[in-house]
Parts: structure tokens; C-alpha cells; sequence
């Protein structure tokens, strides 16, 4: 990781939403790389965060060198002038410079032999052809075959390891539990995990059937298998950058993670798939929300992870007549909700009925 340098994705901003969704996107596999200690995204109009409001946002968590790279293919006077300028901030720049922050301006995306790739990829797939196996032979054959292997020998691992669970839970768990502990590296979550009865056959009926899926952080977006998802008609949503929550948190003097779940509402979960893995606050919000009677989601996936609120806003989640898979106690995160969903994407796909609990 890059030390204290923060990196900021700067888009043109749109009224449409493809701009922010793939900024979101690419911001989120940054992140994953974990190249820099954070990443963010801005935009030049319409959207926000504005680059002001991103540069102030990175600063306030004590970063002190801020890389800010414009999305753009070419030069232009967005990226000469335009961009420059408001990175400037006028008398803003002189404050951070007394803080020690220092802002560092990078070139366009410009030419280069992947974007290239990508460009013959789109054209092969505009005219219904198979993308050129010189481009995806390694990605496509080599990795997977490898990946396949690996998995294997994991599983070998696992499985004797949590043996006395799977041989104790019906049969439509073990898969969950198995992608589970395999993210984790830790057996402990075989016995951590629980399963309401036909929580999995909700989850895999409401997938086939097209539900929303509503996650509390961007993080868990990124991890599922949209293309998978997409196959049944699905789609994601995540209310958290939504610019009302950001209202909503600061009237209100609430958390952004309230925010976000409150509008989730007001749009709309019954028979939706609600993922939280990260905000516990988040989760009481819902559990209010499900016991008022204004939300029945088709299953709820809990997994917060820490030591205030975790455990017992997955508790709450527990006690709510609505199907539930959680992990008892403090340990979880949005990694494991990732791993629960993928795994119900996986039974959904499969052709093989799903046995019962």
C-alpha cells in the first residue's frame, strides 16, 4: 500500500447513472488491490462528491498526498484547464498546504495496449463474435483451470475440518457454510454461522424470480456476481452514497447507514434480499422497520463485524419472523455476505433441486 496517499477517480458527472456506476465500479477494484490507503470518486458537474468535497473527504482521515487522475481518454480543455482549476480550490489549497497535504495531478488514461484490448473486445462483441482467444486464452483457460484446482485441495482441507458441522445441518447449508469458511481460512465460522429454516430456498427463489438485492456498502456490490445476478433479472442497490442520505445523516445527526436503509424502505423491500455487511446500525434500522411492518424482505443476510452493536443487531435480525442467515457474535464482514450470496447464486444456477431443511 502507497503509505498515507489517497487517490481520487475524477469523472465529467452525468444525469444519467452509467457515469458514477462505472467510477464506483473501477474505484472498488482499486480498492481491492489495495494499492493506496483509500480511493475515492468525483465528479466536475452534476454529480457528487464534487472534487472539493473528495479532496476534503480524503483529507479529513489524515491522508497527506492526494493523487487525483482524470477518467478521460485524450487531453482536452476538461483536463488542461477546467479539472486544474478546481483542484486549485483557490484559498482552500493554501489551508491544506498548512496542514501538509500535498494534491498531485495525474495524466488522462490516454493510449495504451490494454485500453486497446478493450476496444477489440467491445468491436468482437458488437458484431456477436467471441472475444480473440489471443486476449482472453489466459484469463479464460489457464486461471480458472487453476483456480479449479485450488479450490479442490482446499475443499479436501475443509472439509474433514468441519466435518462434525456439515454432517449436523441439512444439505442445503453445506454449500453455504463450505464458500464460507473457505473465504475466512477459519472453521470457526462452520459453527458461527446461522441458518433460519428455508432461508436458503427463500434466497434461491427470490434470486430466480429477479428480487432486488439491497446492500448496505459498496464493498459487498463489488464482491457479487453481477453477471450471474443479472441472468435472473436482478440488479443491486446500494443507498448509501445517495446524496438524500447524506441530508438525512446530517439533519437528522444520524449515521449515513441509517440513512441509507431508511430510504431503502421508503422504496420499497418486500420480497427484496437485504446483504449488511458492515454497518450493525444499518441492521437495527431494518429490524425496526421489519417489526413496524413496513418491510418484509424475501431474506436477510447479516454479518456486521466489531465490538459495538455487531452481535446484537444480528441478534435483532435473528428474531424477526423473516428468513435470516447471520453469524453469531462479533466476527463477520462484508467479505462473508459476499460468500453467502455467491453461494445462493451458484444454488440458483445449479439444476439440481435444493433439499429442504
Amino acid at each position: 500500500m502507497e503509505g498515507d496517499v489517497g487517490l481520487i477517480i475524477i469523472g465529467h458527472g452525468s444525469k444519467l447513472p452509467h457515469n458514477r456506476e462505472n467510477l464506483e465500479k473501477l474505484a472498488d477494484i482499486l480498492r481491492r488491490r489495495s494499492q493506496f490507503k483509500t480511493v475515492e470518486i468525483a465528479f466536475m458537474v452534476r454529480n457528487t462528491p464534487t472534487i472539493p468535497e473528495a479532496i476534503e473527504l480524503i483529507a479529513e482521515r489524515g491522508v497527506k498526498k492526494i493523487v487525483l487522475v482524470p477518467a478521460f481518454l485524450a487531453q482536452g480543455v476538461h483536463t488542461t484547464q477546467e479539472i486544474p482549476e478546481l483542484i486549485g480550490l483557490k484559498d482552500k489549497e493554501s489551508q491544506l498546504t498548512a496542514k501538509g497535504i500535498q494534491l498531485i495531478y495525474g495524466e488522462p488514461l490516454g493510449s495504451d495496449e490494454r485500453i486497446a484490448d478493450i476496444i477489440a473486445e467491445k468491436a468482437l462483441k458488437a458484431m456477436g463474435k467471441d472475444v480473440l482467444p489471443s486476449l482472453r486464452a489466459s484469463s479464460e483457460m489457464e486461471i480458472p483451470a487453476a483456480a479449479n484446482e485450488i479450490y479442490k485441495k482446499s475443499m479436501q482441507l475443509i472439509r474433514p475440518a468441519i466435518k462434525e458441522t456439515l454432517e449436523s445441518v441439512p444439505e442445503s447449508h453445506v454449500s453455504i457454510i463450505e464458500r464460507v469458511v473457505h473465504t475466512t481460512a477459519d472453521p470457526e465460522f462452520a459453527k458461527l454461522l446461522l441458518i433460519s429454516p428455508k432461508a436458503v430456498e427463500a434466497g434461491v427463489a427470490a434470486i430466480k424470480a429477479g428480487a432486488k438485492v439491497v446492500t448496505d456498502v459498496k464493498m459487498i456490490k463489488a464482491g457479487i456476481n453481477e453477471s450471474k445476478l443479472k441472468k435472473f433479472g436482478g440488479q443491486i442497490v446500494s443507498y448509501v452514497d445517495d446524496k438524500r442520505a447524506f441530508k438525512i445523516a446530517h439533519e437528522e445527526s444520524t449515521t449515513r447507514s441509517v440513512a441509507a436503509m431508511r430510504l431503502a424502505v421508503n422504496d420499497g423491500l418486500n420480497g427484496v434480499i437485504v446483504l449488511i455487511g458492515n454497518a450493525p446500525t444499518a441492521a437495527f434500522e431494518l429490524a425496526k422497520a421489519v417489526e413496524g411492518g413496513s418491510a418484509k424482505p424475501a431474506l436477510i443476510i447479516a454479518t456486521p463485524v466489531g465490538y459495538v452493536g455487531a452481535a446484537e443487531s444480528k441478534q435483532a435480525i435473528s428474531e424477526l419472523p423473516v428468513p435470516f442467515i447471520i453469524v453469531k457474535g462479533r466476527k463477520g464482514g462484508s467479505t462473508i455476505a459476499v460468500a453467502i450470496f455467491n453461494a445462493l447464486l451458484n444454488l440458483a444456477e445449479s439444476t439440481v433441486p435444493i433439499k429442504g431443511d
